[in-house]
């Protein structure tokens, strides 16, 4: 089996590479290497629609799932516009995979929508509303489950969160009222 590929890190360095590319002075290297690069991502696209179209076809649902549901295939989806769930739909079960997490300190997160731009837009609910830790609950276990589950997000923005000013309290401090501590990352999804 090949060696698993960081999706992220890939298309962090495919975005450097990109931008090395665009302060080249030689216009004519410029423009050869970025039809090469377009020339491949429409070649690896056409072979990804058409694998979806054959399991499609043969109603594999469940090779199908498994496709979508795996992170570097995913992404790949997501590039091409092929991914078999919307972003919403993929927020949304992002969102269910935190919502245990949330429910431990009797909060909860709701979807109010995708726009055009990208951004995602959310509102937190019950003791997470207005929680001195909420900027980190949105950080470590929000905006990571979305972006994992969908990488074209452009933003994040939540209703609810805690403005920066807001103090927080410090280690050696009795611990504030309520069961909203602050999130440790590791018990983020």
């Amino acid at each position: 089996m090949p060696e698993t590929i960081d999706a992220r890190a890939a298309g962090e360095r495919v975005e450097s590479l990109l931008a090395e590319l665009s302060a080249l002075s030689d216009q004519v290297t410029r423009d050869k290497a970025e039809e090469l690069v377009r020339v491949l991502v429409e070649l690896y696209g056409a072979a990804l629609e058409r694998i979806m179209e054959i399991v499609t076809d043969a109603g594999q649902a469940e090779t199908l799932r498994r496709l979508a549901d795996d992170e570097l295939v995913a992404g790949l989806l997501v590039v091409h516009d092929l991914h078999p769930l919307s972003t919403e739909e993929r927020v949304l079960a992002a969102l269910e995979s935190v919502r245990p997490y949330l429910g431990s300190h009797a909060g909860d997160v709701e979807l109010v929508g995708v726009e055009e731009t990208g951004v995602v837009r959310l509102r937190l609910a019950g003791t997470c509303h207005g929680c001195p830790s909420s900027r980190v609950t949105v950080t470590t276990a929000i905006e990571q489950a979305i972006a994992r589950a969908a990488p074209e997000v452009a933003g994040v923005e939540v209703d609810g969160v805690a403005e920066p000013d807001t103090p927080l309290y410090q280690i050696g401090t009795r611990r504030p009222p309520g069961p909203c501590p602050v999130p440790e990352t590791a018990a983020a999804p």
